[in-house]
């Protein structure tokens, strides 16, 4: 859907903002990710529920993997090899440390853990957001990850027991729901009793604690939430576009006003109110969306706050958010502005920006598009081969890529 697309580019552009120093909260465009990552696998899970009575976990982490696995594999090969190779001609930025961590970081990045791996290293995401560690940026694709293996077992295992128990239609949708916003309770629970205000790291990157922004998307997908959103564009365009509008304004302005450690209740209900009018903006753009693509004589027009999410410039940065949210924090991290004090700081924003944008751009189209939709070699059984194969390859470059010997002591000094 065009509109979501849009939206993915608003999330992308306020993490480029944020990541730039341009924007305060727009680390929330993560949350908004979320949002989205948990309405549209839901859908789809729902959807093969309905319709072959059962969900293929294979089939679905199949494609999974050709739609995320090459352009990760590309961003951490070409990072890695760029920072060891720029540690080894002086390049001031990467040091004998960033060599290490990330080394390190790369291998639980691999394993989709690495959200728990920088917890564990006690690396604050608020600490002026490690400019050592150019893969920090991926916890949250580690979050998704995590969702990604668990809620299709999830949605599964509730298709399996209402097709054994000749459940009415509605059934997986209404139980769906249900665990999502239960789980979503338990979650939001967490954040607030393992918060610690003067570092709120463990909780904004951990998976238990985010599952609710994941899960409240998941909840929009469900029938129910679906009809809901239906009746309010069908019965008033108006409300529905004025909904939208408000909506929109609303989420860019707390991202405006929010910071991630001194915003009061951000972690003790703010990350949840956003995550709910994110679900509720992109349950009515996708019910907009459906009731124009279906449309007759009598059917409202698309209101036009979702087509202006529809804009050229929103969708085409949806569509490579992906590879764009890989490849922006290396770049910010190689070509740093303290290196460059003679740039202003507009001129390196957009320079880094401009930069992130084209690595993209060549890796959604030379890269993943080919792969996810052309080869055939990636499905099927000679998929997993080279998926184990290339699996086995990142294995051998973590542990292969020979380490930066330690400064020598200057004995003087003693």
């Amino acid at each position: 859907m065009p509109a979501l697309d849009g939206l993915r580019g608003i999330a992308v552009s306020g993490v480029l903002l944020f990541h730039t120093g341009n924007l305060p909260g727009g680390f929330l465009g993560v949350d908004l990710f979320f949002v989205l990552s948990g309405f549209l696998i839901t859908g789809l899970l729902l959807r093969e529920a309905e319709t072959a009575r059962g969900i293929s976990l294979v089939s679905f982490w199949g494609r999974r993997l050709r739609r995320l696995f090459p352009a990760l594999a590309l961003v951490l090969v070409v990072v890695t090899v760029t920072v060891w190779a720029l540690q080894r001609v002086g390049y001031p930025v990467t040091d004998r440390g960033m060599v290490s961590t990330t080394v390190a970081d790369g291998l639980w990045v691999q394993l989709n853990l690495v959200n728990w791996h920088l917890l564990a290293q006690d690396a604050s995401y608020w600490d002026a957001f490690g400019r050592s560690r150019v893969f920090e940026h991926l916890w949250s694709i580690a979050v998704e990850e995590q969702f990604y293996l668990v809620w299709p077992f999830v949605i599964g295992a509730i298709a399996w027991v209402a097709a054994r128990s000749r459940q009415r239609a509605g059934t997986v949708d209404a139980a769906a729901l249900a665990v999502a916003v239960a789980v979503s309770a338990v979650s939001l629970v967490l954040m607030v009793a393992l918060l610690d205000p003067a570092d709120p790291t463990r909780v904004y990157t951990g998976t238990d604690t985010r599952a609710f922004s994941l899960l409240l998307g998941a909840a929009a997908a469900t029938a129910p939430v679906r009809r809901a959103f239906q009746h309010i564009v069908w019965s008033s365009r108006s409300i529905a576009a004025w909904a939208v509008g408000i909506l929109t304004v609303g989420i860019l302005a707390f991202w405006v006003l929010a910071d991630g450690t001194t915003t009061p209740g951000l972690f003790t209900g703010g990350l949840l109110a956003h995550a709910i009018s994110c679900a509720i903006l992109i349950g009515l753009c996708a019910a907009a969306t459906t009731a124009q693509t279906q449309s007759t004589a009598g059917t409202p027009r698309l209101p036009l706050p979702v087509g202006m999410l529809q804009a050229a410039p929103l969708t085409r940065l949806g569509e490579i958010s992906y590879s764009l949210y890989l490849w922006h924090w290396p770049v910010i991290v190689l070509f740093s502005a303290q290196e460059h004090p003679e740039l202003p700081h507009w001129l390196h924003s957009a320079i880094v920006i401009g930069m992130s944008i084209a690595f993209a751009t060549a890796s959604r189209y030379l890269v993943e598009d080919p792969i996810r939709f052309r080869a055939r070699w990636a499905r099927g059984r000679t998929g997993l081969v080279v998926f184990l194969f290339a699996s086995a390859a990142l294995l051998a470059m973590w542990l292969a890529l020979p380490m930066p010997a330690a400064p020598p002591i200057d004995t003087g000094q003693l």
